[in-house]
């Protein structure tokens, strides 16, 4: 059996419409992100979007790209309809990762996959140290908190996931924009309804510990910075065209 990963991607976000197709490098994020997973050689990478501009880019660079539905209201939603288009009978994982983090570490990707097959784990996600105090207070960074820390556990369960920390900081850390599900899970998690808790937060995995789908945590050697603003784009441009 294999792992499939799909990069959800749309041109209208809401922070920084177009996103997708901001060249770093004269190349286009999408571009990188498809790269870097390909890199992982953990299986098959498709980009899945509604938009053909983006279907157009991908395939310029030697990418694969599957046209979903626009009404989809989260990425997981779009990954799923993707997984139908694509097929899936010798397929077992997939791997959910976010068209605007071009800094995700392949070895994270990589050790992802590994700990769900170790594990035969429902849902597997990744998470930092967080070392910066402020990202606590900060609500445009996803926080997760573990039953375990990892002194103790290499592949901990999720208690919650939240934007500000109202409680104790033991066991919270920075989660990261990466899913990797068994299929009999991601095929449960579509057939839910959103929940209030999910909604309120705009946080699409609560509505897997909202129906008591169990999530393990990975930890990330690196915390990349994802892509939800202009000065986020500006600091990873540089850190990219530093890097080269």
């Amino acid at each position: 059996m294999k792992t499939l990963v799909i990069i959800p991607s749309r041109l209208s976000a809401t922070r920084l419409p177009g996103k997708p197709l901001l060249k770093i490098k004269g190349i286009s994020m999408i571009t990188h992100v498809f790269r870097k997973a390909e890199e992982a050689n953990i299986g098959e990478v498709i980009v899945a979007t509604e938009d053909q501009e983006i279907i157009d880019d991908v395939k310029k660079n030697g990418g694969q790209a599957i046209l979903t539905k626009n009404y989809h209201k989260t990425g997981t939603d779009r990954i799923y309809e993707a997984l139908q288009k694509f097929g899936s009978s010798n397929i077992d994982l997939i791997m959910n990762l976010q068209g605007d983090e071009p800094l995700m570490n392949i070895h994270d990707i990589k050790s992802l996959n590994n700990q769900m097959r170790i594990n035969n784990s429902q849902l597997g996600t990744l998470a930092s140290k967080i070392l910066d105090k402020g990202l606590y207070d900060n609500k445009n960074v996803v926080k997760v908190k573990t039953k375990e820390n990892f002194d103790n556990s290499n592949f901990p369960e999720a208690v919650n996931f939240m934007r500000k920390i109202l409680e104790q900081r033991e066991n919270i850390y920075h989660h990261l924009g990466i899913y990797c599900y068994q299929k009999e899970t991601l095929e449960k998690f579509v057939s839910f309804n959103q929940t209030p808790n999910e909604i309120k937060n705009k946080l699409e995995q609560l509505r897997a510990l909202d129906n008591n789908i169990k999530i393990n945590v990975a930890l990330a050697k690196s915390s990349p910075i994802g892509v939800d603003t202009q000065e986020d784009f500006v600091a990873i441009k540089k850190i990219m065209e530093y890097k080269s």
